[in-house]
């Protein structure tokens, strides 16, 4: 089958992602919850949200080259079941240490399932699109991203908050095993690399990391991501300190995941408006501002429109962070360039919580926020000098375009580096 000719596995990967998705949603601001009650600080706090991330960077490239050149579909069940386990052993968990450890194994599903998912994304899109389906598939972890938050804000609560916030974990934990349902059928064979390449023809991370749009994806996505994972983290410990009660901030959080369905609904017509570096620019631009504004000691009510308008600014950045990434990148190296994004992702997941946590010990819970706009301020100047959206020749071969993990997939697809848009791995 030629990528783009028909889309049954991308509503199946979409509704898979969403429950995977929904099930860290839940369990992240549930393990805020949680380390609170065993008596964590903010500083701990910071520490446990950043092991989530710890794993995942370092694996994530070789699991990029494995992707490269073999199948993407069999890490999609890896990352449900540690997804899963590491919710359901969070919430089990008696001391900070292990649940900083359970943390950090979900990350490592997440990770698994994200690579084999955005790889079979990129694989089986043809070029032209690659914007709509990365959005489309995008939609998965906003859906679960509105969800979780509201599913942990209606358990989590009362006296015992230990243990609403082990009981949110576990239901975390089952949800997440749905996604194994929906996971049937979601690669076809014939887009699956004919050829291996050999270790020593694998191109060097350096000369990935040199393609021109390449780290400014990377930047791009580190930003977005960064975030979308300290509002989930710590919206909770602003919520605590501003009396705000946990079902409310759960709401919070879901109206930013419901903004970005909504950014990631009408991506089309906004690339075709505004093109993908402009888009980009002034969405960065706005988020900065926006983060920053979360600061202000304002009402419920602004709290929930600034997260409205976040939500929908940060939307625009990961889906069209990967198309950025997987057209920048060489041939043969589009999973391990998402890889590369997904280790930027997870650096930022480690560095920014753990800053955050320190920041926040010495300024106050809101200044994170401020930490988040001056990144994504500097994200917005690197978007603007990426770039611009590859020429559209109408004579780019789907087919080639379908063998971005490693070897050519049909003949008489185009050799150029700058046209072969592919494959991938990345909220």
């Amino acid at each position: 089958m030629r990528p783009g000719t028909h889309r049954g596995w991308l509503l199946r990967l979409v509704i898979a992602f969403g429950f995977a998705q929904g099930a860290v949603s839940m369990a992240r601001p549930a393990v805020s919850y949680r380390a609170l009650a065993l008596g964590a600080d903010e500083r701990a706090i910071g520490v446990i949200a950043g092991v989530y991330a710890l794993l995942p960077l370092f694996a994530a490239v070789p699991l990029g080259r494995r992707t490269d050149h073999g199948r993407c579909a069999p890490l999609l069940p890896v990352g449900v079941v540690l997804i899963s386990g590491g919710c359901v052993l969070s919430g089990l968990a008696g001391s900070l240490w292990t649940m900083a450890l359970w943390s950090g194994v979900m990350g490592l599903g997440h990770l698994c399932f994200v690579i084999g998912s955005q790889s079979l994304v990129a694989r089986q899109s043809a070029p032209h699109e690659q914007d709509r389906n990365f959005g489309h598939f995008t939609i998965g972890a906003s859906l679960g991203q509105l969800v979780g938050p509201v599913a942990a804000g209606a358990l989590i609560g009362g006296d015992d908050m230990a243990d609403s916030s082990a009981l949110a974990l576990l239901v975390a934990g089952a949800g997440c095993a749905i996604a194994l349902t929906s996971l049937w059928r979601v690669e076809h064979r014939d887009t699956t690399p004919k050829s291996r390449t050999g270790q020593g023809d694998r191109i060097p991370v350096g000369r990935i990391l040199h393609a021109r749009g390449v780290p400014a994806g990377i930047l791009i996505s580190l930003s977005v991501l960064s975030a979308t994972d300290i509002l989930t983290a710590y919206l909770p410990v602003v919520g605590e300190h501003r009396g705000i009660a946990p079902s409310v901030v759960g709401a919070l959080l879901s109206v930013r995941a419901a903004a970005s369905i909504a950014c990631r609904l009408v991506l089309t017509p906004l690339l075709r408006l505004l093109g993908r570096t402009l888009l980009l620019t002034v969405t960065c631009l706005l988020a900065a501002l926006l983060c920053a504004g979360i600061a202000l000691p304002v009402p419920v009510w602004a709290l929930g429109a600034i997260l409205a308008l976040l939500g929908f600014c940060l939307g625009v950045g990961q889906p069209l962070s990967m198309t950025t990434v997987v057209q920048a990148a060489p041939d043969g190296a589009r999973s391990t360039a998402l890889a590369l994004r997904l280790t930027g992702n997870r650096l930022g997941q480690v560095a920014a919580p753990a800053a955050a946590g320190l920041v926040a010990g010495i300024a106050g819970v809101a200044a994170p926020f401020v930490m988040l706009g001056a990144l994504l301020l500097l994200s917005s100047g690197v978007a603007l000098r990426s770039p611009g959206e590859p020429r559209a020749d109408g004579d780019r071969d789907p087919a080639g375009a379908g063998a971005g993990a490693g070897a050519e997939a049909g003949a008489g697809a185009r050799r150029s580096s700058t046209s072969g848009l592919r494959r991938s791995g990345d909220v």
